[in-house]
Order: C-alpha cells, then structure tokens, then sequence
C-alpha cells in the first residue's frame, strides 16, 4: 500500500485542538484566535463562550464567513441568545462546538471550498 502525504489546497488547516492550545498548520497556539482558509487572527480576546458578545464576532465578521465554526474549549458550552440571533440576521450559519470536533468540521468545510471561519477559545490559565 502507498501512503501519500497530500496537503489541503488552503494555507491553513487545524491539526489538532483542545481546551489549551492548537495546532494550526505547524503552529501552536495557547490563546484564543480566529482562522479561515487564507488567514489566521490570533490574540482574540475572548476567553469564555458563555460571556461572548456580539462586538466580539467583528474580527470575524470582518473576514466574510458564510459560517462560523465556534470552538467552545474543551467543554460543550453555548455563546447568549444575541450572539447566535447576530448571526443569523446577518444569514450567517453559527455552529457551537467542542475544540477538537471544531478543528475537523473546520478542514471538512474548508476542503469543500466553502467560507468558513472557525473562532477558538483557549482557556490561559
């Protein structure tokens, strides 16, 4: 059997994520950040989901996602009401979940093509 070693046709892809760091392309990264296909945005300032606020998604927005991959942590947890309802007026598709599910559902939906944008949560302390 042959094993080919076959990079994305994107710049940057999640290898790996959980609640305290990620690796992006050959990156590690320890504090929050936002990625897309073609960009990655560290030092997000954001540090719990449950207390995001939607001027917290401007760096996000600014990068036109057709849908917004939210790493929560390590742990399932939900942004408020106003934040998903910001999104969705905008007919932007928000998906919550975990870091590493994040990490994988943010290289499938980069590998069809589409506009996607993954946010990250990384617990500092």
């Amino acid at each position: 059997m042959q094993l080919v070693h076959e990079q994305p046709d994107f710049e940057f892809f999640l290898r790996g994520a959980d609640g305290r760091s990620a690796l992006v392309s050959d990156r590690r990264l320890e504090a929050s950040f936002i990625v897309a296909p073609d960009r990655l945005v560290e030092g997000w300032a954001v540090e719990d989901v449950t207390r995001l606020q939607v001027s917290d998604l401007e760096p996000v927005l600014a990068l036109e996602p057709e849908v917004i991959v939210l790493g929560a942590g390590e742990r399932q947890a939900f942004p408020p009401q106003e934040v998903i309802a910001a999104c969705y007026s905008r007919g932007i598709g928000l998906e919550t979940m975990t870091n590493p599910a994040a990490a994988r559902t943010f290289n499938v939906l980069a590998g069809e093509g589409r506009r996607v944008v993954a946010a990250f949560i990384l617990k500092t302390a």
